[in-house]
């Protein structure tokens, strides 16, 4: 295999022959309005039997449909266990969406741009990338319960953080991929991250772009991602996709943490009451779920969530905390959004609204989410609050 560039074209775009096929990768930015007439000029000129896309299904029809937002189930997202992912992918939509303004254009227009040209010049297109769901789902897994809420206070915290560039920062930006830099930074602190956000996709990309078909492809990817593809392709390193596209599997060990409270507190209730009595155990038990019902209602009522969904983190967070299969931020949010559906303009304008304070508290869709997130927080506060005082009756 050997790299060789009949055109000049930038830096940004690599020309490589492998097995007698020709893959040229396109590096993008996805704020910027040069990688937006770079994919056309590329796509034009070279006449490819196939142009590779770095999107998934879901993110194709989130950029060219908008209906596919006023369509979302959001009490399915939260039966599956997915608010979390989803909110975490709403972040990051809204951080590039800033850039975005900046720069005046919107987030992704190169990659549509690729679409819009393969179609015109009539080459089959494939959408290359791992599914966004998978891709946040296996990042999760891989952390540790200290990492997982490290994460989460950095995210939360980056929402409310408008971001200030100098002309000097800007010309920087629309020269590289900047979500692939967010994440080569997370990267740093934390590598397992790193290897799942970043590593991963890049070897997930580079074996769609060889099963494409055709003897020439042009390839459209963050400019991240050059580097890890390129490398993926000249060392032909066998991938398994299956693999990758596969969420590994709760560790027995983790498993075994995540049901050893509720055996403790349990089992704590039932020795109090054979050493010390009926009334000490039913002391104890009602310590439970008071110390756990009270801090959960508390974050609902800090939300000004609905009077149900107030009532329903009382009655749940008690046994809720007895199990790790299902937390009690998830039977408020699911009831929040049950009572009080959100609006379908809230859900379109939810990128630029999830940035202001006032909004999480007046957005019936960001309620949802400040709903999951505080009372989330009151249960923990409340398990461990009560879990200290039960064990600490044992003696």
């Amino acid at each position: 295999m050997n790299e060789n560039s009949p055109h000049q074209y930038p830096s940004d775009v690599r020309i490589v022959e492998l097995d007698g096929r020709i893959l040229i990768l396109v590096g993008t930015a996805h704020i910027s309005h040069e990688s937006v007439d770079l994919v056309r000029e590329v796509i034009t000129r070279e006449r490819p039997d196939c142009v590779c896309v770095e999107l998934d299904q879901r993110r194709h029809q989130t950029l060219s449909q908008k209906r596919v937002w006023e369509e979302l189930d959001l009490r399915e997202v939260i039966r599956n266990r997915q608010l979390a992912t989803l909110l975490v992918n709403l972040i990051l939509t809204s951080y590039q969406k800033q850039l975005g303004g900046k720069l005046g254009i919107v987030p992704g227009t190169e990659l549509l741009e690729a679409i819009k040209a393969a179609e015109e010049g009539g080459i089959p297109f494939s959408l290359c990338d791992r599914d966004i769901r998978v891709t946040l789902r296996r990042a999760w897994h891989t952390l540790s319960l200290f990492r997982k809420a490290m994460l989460a206070s950095l995210l939360l915290a980056a929402i409310f953080e408008k971001p200030e560039f100098s002309e000097e920062d800007l010309r920087r930006i629309r020269q590289q991929d900047v979500l692939s830099e967010l994440m080569q930074e997370l990267g740093k602190h934390m590598p397992v991250l790193k290897r799942v956000l970043i590593d991963e996709r890049d070897a997930y990309l580079a074996q769609k772009i060889r099963e494409a078909p055709g003897n020439k492809i042009v390839a459209v990817v963050g400019a991240g991602h050059l580097e890890g593809m390129f490398e993926a392709l000249v060392t032909k390193r066998a991938i398994d996709l299956d693999e990758l596209d596969t969420i590994p599997p709760i560790s027995l060990a983790w498993k075994a943490f995540g049901w050893s409270l509720p055996l403790l507190i349990v089992g704590s209730i039932l020795y109090i009451g054979w050493s010390k009595g009926a009334e000490a155990a039913g002391d104890n038990a009602l310590y439970w779920i008071l110390a756990n019902s009270i801090p959960s209602a508390i974050g609902c009522a800090i939300a000004l969530a609905h009077p149900l969904t107030i009532v329903a983190g009382f009655l749940a967070a008690p046994f809720t905390s007895l199990t790790p299969l299902v937390g009690a931020g998830y039977v408020t949010s699911f009831v929040q959004a049950y009572v009080r559906p959100p609006f379908v303009y809230e859900i379109q304008s939810v990128s630029d609204d999830i940035v202001k304070l006032k909004k999480w508290w007046g957005s019936r869709l960001l309620k949802v989410f400040l709903v999951l997130i505080l009372t989330s927080i009151g249960s923990l506060i409340g398990t461990w609050v009560g879990g200290i005082e039960i064990v600490s009756n044992l003696f």
